[in-house]
């Protein structure tokens, strides 16, 4: 069967084949969950791609078109659609031309629904309003309005009401009136004391008088040794 082309073949002709024309454009950046500055992202209306009248198409330019319109699902991380369109890849061409003419749309719708109540987790009540305002809309335009501009818009008035935090009281590094210095630690060593730095005064007290009595007691044996030594010099000149 003609349309039974190696799937490299098909991949490099959706991406060769214009999806239509736009303009390269720097989106300004948006605020995430986190009120964090992040790059918009921007989901495909998937509309555009179908350029082709898909009751004259060829197989070829229906298998194209598939494999663009998968591109652009993966690209958007959408749930539900890229299964859907792989099982039809996957099918005969019959298949495929049918979900491509009637029930893309549908798949679709669904995986942006999903998305949109993803964004609910952990929401501001900006975005839980326009969310819900949007899921009882319905409608895919209304989905695509949401997930490219409401969603930003309601996130950034979620954001603005939050409360500033206020920066916690550090302790002062000086010390106060009431802290008590301690004293600078001081040598062991007294300053009377023999042996410290610088020499010390002279003995006195008990201790001196026992310096003092000892050295008494050896001038007198030193006395008593010098007369008994003089005697006896003496009687042996006689």
């Amino acid at each position: 069967m003609r349309w039974k082309l190696p799937a490299g073949v098909l991949m490099a002709l959706a991406f060769l084949v214009p999806a239509a024309p736009a303009m390269a454009q720097t989106e300004p950046p948006v605020l995430n969950e986190a009120c964090q500055t992040v790059e918009r992202k921007v989901y495909k209306d998937i509309r555009e791609l179908v350029t082709i009248d898909l009751d004259t198409a060829t197989d070829v330019e229906v298998r194209v078109l598939a494999n663009q319109i998968l591109a652009a699902a993966n690209a958007d991380s959408l749930p539900v659609l890229p299964d859907a369109i792989q099982k039809r890849l996957d099918g005969t061409a019959d298949d495929l031309r049918a979900f491509l003419k009637a029930d893309v749309q549908k798949a679709w719708s669904v995986a942006l629904r999903v998305t949109v109540v993803r964004t609910l987790t952990g929401a501001g009540t900006n975005v839980q309003a326009a969310a819900q305002k949007t899921l009882d809309d319905a409608t895919i335009d209304a989905y695509l309005a949401y997930l490219n501009d409401g969603l930003y818009a309601a996130r950034a008035l979620d954001c603005t009401s939050q409360p500033t935090p206020t920066p916690s009281a550090t302790p002062s590094a000086t010390p106060s009136a009431t802290t008590t210095v301690a004293p600078a630690p001081t040598s062991s060593a007294s300053v009377g004391a023999p042996g410290g730095d610088g020499g010390g005064l002279p003995v006195t007290g008990d201790d001196a008088a026992t310096v003092t009595g000892i050295g008494g007691a050896l001038l007198l044996l030193g006395g008593a040794g010098y007369l008994i030594g003089r005697r006896r010099r003496s009687r042996f000149v006689a």
